[in-house]
């Protein structure tokens, strides 16, 4: 088998493919606001305001079930004993299938399907 020589300029896209890949992989709050109207029913986003499921306000970076006045399940609340933080990457894992992801929670939404719409979600909640 002959191995062809990579020109400088398929060396060049090749290397602003890898440096540039995470901006291409962030997801657009705007369409996460719409994404959000999923979420809605239960969940406040701007202000600090518990409905059926808590507010949502801070939550990257936050310890999972530490919401204070929030009664969570035990699934929930075992997840947080057990470490769990809201990153980006356990809200994605989270938003893919919530059951599974914490078990025993009591979230009704069955979960985002489109890798595109949950990453969309978390730049919205970043904001």
């Amino acid at each position: 088998m002959q191995m062809r020589k990579l020109g400088l300029p398929a060396v060049a896209v090749a290397l602003a493919t890898v440096i540039f890949a995470p901006q291409v992989q962030a997801g657009d709050a705007a369409a996460g606001q719409k994404v959000f109207n999923k979420c809605r029913a239960c969940h406040v986003a701007d202000k600090e305001t518990n409905r059926v499921g808590p507010h949502l306000v801070g939550i990257i970076g936050r310890k999972a079930a530490s919401v204070d006045g929030f009664k969570y399940s035990d699934g929930m609340k075992g997840a947080g004993e057990k470490g769990l933080v809201w990153t980006e990457e356990t809200i994605a894992q989270y938003m893919k299938d919530p059951k599974d992801f914490v078990p025993g929670n009591r979230m009704a939404f069955v979960g985002l399907k489109k890798d595109e719409e949950i990453q969309d979600l978390i730049a919205f909640l970043k904001k």
